[in-house]
């Protein structure tokens, strides 16, 4: 019998739930329903699909087939196997490890270049916001008119100065390391605003102490006062740097299309290639469990060594 439940004179009564019992009730469901739609949102934009590449990655199917078949890990003996992988894998690599660092010392250099100007910072922000805000497939059509081997004005201004340009685009040697420069000039701004966001947090009587300290040079303050207190940022920029070069699509598509003969292959050029226009989607989708996979591995990794080395202020 349960506990609200009584017998008087024979007769069963359920006596009245204390209001404190039934507040205590609501209570305990309070979180959860709070939680809920934010849950469903996770599993329905996040977990369900990522649920359905791995699935799909087991699985032979191909873009538009009545039908498909389990082939378990088929499709990566296949990738590992396979040498546009490697070569994929080697050019993302590639691309990452140039991006990143000279995105982020440029999106430093120009913050610390606005912030200790007096004047037109807002322009200055402006300007060098502007590829971030620009459409990045026009601005690689744009691009590809600046490095074109003829009537390019790269390849115009070095014939000025007496130097015989390359096809930038078109030469397996550059056709990369153009496509590095891109992505430094695309992602510079907004490492900027995020370096000025931290430049503007840090209290001025530091700096005015390091001077009565001795520091009087502008090296000497940046290197005891400016970098230590911008290193949460720092790392923020970086793995954000890193995670969007790893995701560089855009200009590979319009530009190289992955060529010449791969020289600009990178993961994600590659899952699209096997899943839209070969239509290989279980393929397709077993590179983008692999890419996932690295994604989160490295982004992991940097953030730990980088917090060893984090001083807050």
């Amino acid at each position: 019998m349960s506990d609200n439940v009584a017998t008087i004179g024979g007769v069963t009564v359920r006596l009245p739930v204390p209001a404190t019992a039934q507040r205590r009730g609501r209570l305990s469901l309070t979180p959860y329903g709070l939680v809920a739609p934010a849950l469903t949102l996770m599993l329905i934009m996040l977990l369900g699909p990522l649920a359905g590449v791995i699935a799909l990655s087991f699985t032979d199917y191909q873009l538009g087939a009545p039908s498909l078949s389990w082939i378990g890990l088929a499709n990566y003996h296949e990738m590992f196997g396979d040498r546009v992988f490697w070569t994929s894998l080697r050019n993302t690599l590639v691309y990452v490890g140039i991006v990143v660092p000279g995105a982020v010392t440029t999106g430093l250099a120009i913050a610390l270049l606005i912030q200790s100007g007096t004047s037109l910072r807002s322009l200055y922000r402006t300007i060098y916001f502007l590829p971030v805000m620009a459409t990045l497939i026009a601005m690689a059509v744009v691009w590809e008119f600046m490095l074109h081997p003829q009537f390019g004005l790269v390849n115009g201004v070095l014939r000025e100065i007496g130097i015989a340009g390359p096809s930038w685009l078109q030469d397996r040697s550059t056709a990369l390391y153009a496509l590095c420069a891109i992505g430094i000039w695309q992602a510079a701004g907004f490492n900027m605003v995020l370096f000025l966001a931290g430049l503007v947090s840090i209290p001025k009587q530091l700096y005015e102490a390091a001077e009565i300290d001795g520091a009087a040079s502008a090296w000497a303050r940046f290197r005891l006062v400016t970098w230590p207190l911008l290193r949460p940022v720092t790392t923020f920029v970086v793995v954000i740097s890193g995670i969007r070069s790893f995701q560089v699509f855009d200009t590979v598509h319009v530009l190289t299309k992955g060529g010449p003969s791969k020289s600009t292959e990178v993961l994600i050029h590659s899952m699209y290639t096997e899943g839209f226009e070969f239509f290989r989607s279980g393929y397709g989708a077993a590179l983008t469990v692999v890419f996932l996979t690295f994604i989160l591995l490295l982004t992991l990794i940097k953030s730990r060594l980088a917090d060893r080395g984090v001083q807050y202020a």
